[in-house]
């Protein structure tokens, strides 16, 4: 199964990403886990998305496309799927992605939109401030980084919704019961 998990920031891709590679035993692959690592090894792509992170917004497309095909690729060959978290965030992302994975039979097959009301999503992500430290989960830049989905991931839902392959769950409930729930309709 390769799938995509599309959601604002704090609308638990994470943790239902990670559920659902569990069960299906392929890859979980998080998009910004990638970036994170690339700015704590200090490598040049990391310098060059460090002020991206930090700020709240979009890594430019290049430079995510560079990192993520080539690891959904290799995931797709090898566990024969994904679930893809956090990538792609713009349709022209989408776009692009398509192409590139259609050439290996590697297309998407289900997205997954885990749909949370604003002020759910604030208080998730300043839970997780305090949790992990994260400094890309300030008041300011929580309000930044849900401002840059509302402009350019949301469209993404009408994308995929006429490509026939969005799937939507109600994700302001206990994460057992979103897993379930995307289970059931998968």
């Amino acid at each position: 199964m390769r799938l995509v998990m599309l959601g604002a920031p704090g609308s638990g891709k994470g943790t239902q990403g990670a559920r659902l590679a569990e069960r299906l035993q392929v890859p979980h692959i998080a998009s910004g886990d990638l970036l994170r690592a690339q700015v704590r090894d200090r490598t040049e792509l990391g310098r060059l998305i460090a002020g991206c992170l930090d700020s709240g917004k979009l890594v430019p497309d290049e430079q995510v496309l560079d990192l993520v095909l080539p690891v959904v690729l290799a995931a797709a060959a090898g566990a024969g799927g994904y679930v893809l978290d956090g990538f792609p965030r713009s349709v022209a992302q989408a776009v692009k992605a398509e192409s590139v994975l259609a050439e290996s039979d590697a297309g998407v097959e289900r997205v997954i939109f885990l749909a949370v009301p604003e002020p759910v999503l604030v208080e998730r992500l300043l839970e997780r401030a305090g949790a992990a430290g994260r400094s890309d989960d300030t008041p300011e830049v929580i309000g930044d980084r849900l401002r840059v989905f509302q402009a350019e991931t949301r469209p993404l839902i009408d994308h995929y919704r006429a490509r026939g392959l969005l799937l939507e769950v109600a994700a302001d409930r206990p994460a057992e019961e979103i897993t379930q729930a995307i289970v059931t309709i998968l």
